[in-house]
């Protein structure tokens, strides 16, 4: 009898959520099982995937592992982004049950995932050259603000992971560099994770508050005490009752499209610029608008470079789920 196909275990670990599947080593890849948990209800990565396993049936013993992770890995031990945990990769093994284990930095797991994508799963921004080949790189504002690359080395792309979203904020006029004032006060280093995320949103909605450019509406203030900050301050700026929510959500398009090149030259991405994370796909009406491509092309005599760059927003919000799948499926390969 032919053998059956061997079966994997994916996890994509975000700061909100933990996606977790089984996947079918075939052609299509074929999930087989999946749950998504709340990372902040757990203390680990192991426990969630207990949880996740204990209930299911499985034809035949899973055969490997692999998650995606956000931070870096340094000597074998991940600690995790926005949530403090330590991975000690080596001992994953044994605590799950499962002999070969890998971890990606979560924007590395993203990257290994745009290959999985189809066209439906990406919005274009700009057309660019319209050639995927050359190095490619991708800024996924969710959570935190994570960043990674993908060298081509003339056949394939191969990802590799960055921590550029904690490099320093680096303001382009005079409304950001007050910004970064008034952040000062507040952090030890101001990074372009504190502008270009979830809780970037949030501060440059205070830092427009607070200095008086705009004014508060007590509705707003009172939804953001009971929701989350940036989606009620998008929802405010979206049906336009709100010129301090507007005015903010315009500071961070401006800011993700200069960050978003930053990036895209310093992996020289011929082959294209990818949105990921949990903000962008919510963002087009706004990442469709002038505002972010000038910002993107505003780096002067490199402005030519940069209009030959694709740019494209990733709808799936599963990609480095995918990502990781993939990866553990090639694990099986060596």
């Amino acid at each position: 009898m032919p053998e059956s196909p061997a079966l994997i275990l994916a996890g994509d670990l975000g700061g909100t959520n933990f996606r977790v599947a089984v996947f079918r080593d075939d052609a299509e890849m074929t999930r087989l099982h999946f749950a998504k948990f709340r990372s902040a209800d757990y203390s680990s990565i192991e426990e969630m995937v207990d949880l996740f396993l204990k209930d299911l049936t499985l034809s035949t013993p899973l055969r490997t592992a692999c998650f995606g992770v956000p931070g870096p890995n340094i000597a074998g031990v991940v600690t995790a982004s926005n949530l403090g945990w330590k991975i000690d990769i080596n001992a994953l093994p044994k605590l799950i049950g499962i002999a070969r284990v890998a971890v990606l930095n979560d924007l590395e797991s993203t990257a290994y995932g745009l290959v999985a994508l189809h066209q439906t799963d990406l919005a274009p921004l700009q057309a660019g050259s319209g050639s995927h080949a050359g190095n490619q790189c991708v800024i996924a504002p969710g959570t935190g603000l994570g960043e990674a690359g993908l060298f081509w080395d003339g056949t394939r792309h191969t990802p590799w992971a960055s921590e550029g979203g904690h490099a320093d904020f680096a303001p382009t006029d005079e409304l950001q560099l007050d910004l970064l004032n008034f952040l000062r006060h507040e952090y030890a280093s101001v990074s372009f994770e504190r502008v270009v995320s979830g809780m970037g949103i949030a501060n440059i909605y205070r830092f427009l508050r607070n200095t008086g450019r705009r004014v508060e509406k007590p509705a707003v203030a009172l939804e953001m005490m009971e929701q989350d900050a940036a989606a009620v301050i998008d929802k405010y700026a979206a049906d336009g009752s709100c010129p301090l929510c507007t005015l903010t959500m315009d500071l961070f398009v401006r800011t993700l499209g200069s960050e978003a090149s930053n990036l895209a030259l310093k992996t020289m991405a011929i082959g294209g610029v990818f949105l990921g994370g949990g903000i962008p796909p919510k963002l087009l009406r706004l990442l469709r608008r002038p505002i972010f491509l000038e910002s993107f092309l505003n780096k002067g005599r490199l402005r030519p470079l940069l209009e030959t760059m694709p740019i494209n927003v990733v709808l799936n919000d599963e990609t480095a789920l995918l990502g990781a799948a993939r990866n553990a499926l090639r694990m099986l390969e060596c």
